[in-house]
């Protein structure tokens, strides 16, 4: 008999363990996929009224039961229940948006065609596997979810090792909203047993939101099986600070771009790249910003500094700062492992950041803000190009057209953003390019990534065919 795998959460702020999680055999696991892919063929045949009534129910739990869920992401992964509150009125309104528009993204397009009547069709393809991350333990779940099952797919969830709390507690909550059985389900499977669901017939396609190396290895498996798959990979995101920007307000909008969710995400920024005559101010004023985000109680009110994911993890950025130091930047602030329990970093700015250190090569998934000084404009877009990362890139000036003209024209990544931290929004499309992946999410891009777009051609009747 097979024996089943134990998941054993740990909370990241004490380093104690949680609780532990029987998972699902791989035997149980292809059940479950399978029960989803047969829920498929009555799930699709339901009207757009009846999901989106579905949805809107699946928004008011995730509203109900807030506090809940903040708690169980802030004991899995360290998430401030501040945070945690916020994403789950985020997944809410994504339920709230793609009910409401989901049959308009949809809807079938009239193509002229000459002496024939043709359209475009949407239509769902199956089940669909999600391999989602704990960074955004129920966000990144839902900006999948609601536009797949809208579709009139059915998902299936291998969520990571980590919060499998979170992951069985998504679940439920489309249970408690009513769909019908087996539309949405969880695996706790580890990473070893995804390959087996996508060789799978059951599974019709294939969205994951990792590192680089899982998303490698899915898309061979995803490519061996002749299956879509949609890509959300890592990213080390640059900002140009030009020497036009407001310098107070763009250290603000650097640190909370570097700070968001701990600097445990993929469009956080990472890399400052700043124009010559401004650089040493903007260091400064950078610092300050940085020195604010100050360790605390994630279950703590006004906390803006939780723990890493873990220890691990947490030396792992450690290891960066590190080698880049000894590469020759310099550590303006952080920096310092704090004796205590449990997966702490402080908030760290390193300056003096060139080609070659960890800080500028490699994605640093924490508190830390790499400065880079360039010349100019010009070469300024040469280094932030400088990456085999393409998720999201900004720029801070005070001239909005200057801004636009590069983060439209100059930056290579798949969203840019002026003046602002890059985020996540429902209503434009999430994705990157290069090692940060392909195909998008949200907005109607991402409900079309896993429908069959389908071309229909009827021939008009002839007057033969024709009755009085």
């Amino acid at each position: 008999m097979t024996e089943r795998p134990v998941f054993q959460t740990v909370d990241p702020a004490t380093g104690e363990p949680g609780r532990r999680y029987e998972g699902h055999t791989p035997d149980e696991a292809l059940q479950i996929a399978r029960a989803s892919r047969a829920a498929f063929d009555g799930w699709r045949a339901t009207s757009f009224a009846e999901r989106g009534r579905l949805m809107r129910a699946a928004a008011q739990v995730l509203r109900d039961r807030q506090a809940e869920f903040a708690e169980l992401m802030c004991a899995e992964m360290g998430k401030t229940l501040a945070d945690g509150r916020a994403e789950v009125e985020k997944c809410a309104g994504a339920c709230d948006h793609f009910a409401e528009h989901a049959e308009a993204f949809l809807a079938d397009e009239d193509v002229s065609f000459g002496d024939a009547k043709a359209k475009v069709a949407y239509r769902p393809l199956g089940a669909v596997l999600a391999v989602m991350p704990w960074n955004f333990p129920f966000w990144q779940v839902f900006r999948f979810a609601a536009p797949t099952l809208m579709a009139g797919n059915a998902g299936v969830l291998k969520h990571a090792s980590n919060v499998p709390g979170c992951a069985l507690a998504i679940e439920d909550v489309f249970k408690a909203a009513g769909f019908p059985a087996d539309v949405f389900r969880t695996v706790l499977i580890p990473a070893s047993g995804v390959e087996a669901l996508i060789a799978d017939p059951a599974v019709a396609a294939v969205s994951l939101t990792g590192s680089v190396e899982a998303g490698r290895k899915v898309a061979a498996q995803a490519g061996a099986a002749l299956k879509k798959c949609v890509l959300e990979l890592g990213g080390s995101d640059a900002y140009l600070v030009l020497d036009d920007a407001d310098i107070e307000a763009a250290a603000r909008t650097a640190a909370q771009a570097r700070m968001v969710n701990a600097g445990q995400s993929c469009i956080a920024g990472k890399r400052f790249i700043v124009l010559a005559s401004v650089r040493e101010a903007f260091e400064r004023a950078l610092v300050r910003e940085m020195e604010g985000y100050i360790m605390g109680d994630p279950r703590a009110d006004g906390t803006k500094l939780g723990p890493l994911v873990r220890v691990a993890d947490r030396d792992g950025v450690h290891d960066q700062v590190q080698r880049s130091v000894a590469a020759g930047a310099r550590l303006l602030t952080g920096g310092e492992i704090p004796n205590r329990p449990g997966a702490w970093y402080p908030a760290t700015v390193l300056a003096g950041v060139k080609t070659g250190m960890a800080a500028y090569d490699e994605e640093v998934f924490g508190p830390v803000a790499a400065v880079i000084e360039a010349a100019d404009e010009t070469e300024a877009v040469r280094i932030a190009n400088d990456s085999e990362f393409g998720l999201g890139s900004g720029v801070l000036t005070g001239d909005l057209a200057r801004g636009e003209r590069l983060a439209t024209d100059a930056l290579e990544a798949g969203m840019s953003f002026v003046n602002q931290n890059v985020r996540s929004d429902v209503r434009l499309p999430f994705g990157g390019i290069k090692h940060s992946g392909y195909g998008r999410e949200l907005a109607r891009f991402g409900i079309h990534e896993f429908v069959n777009i389908k071309s229909v051609v009827v021939a008009k009747a002839s007057s033969a065919d024709r009755t009085e």
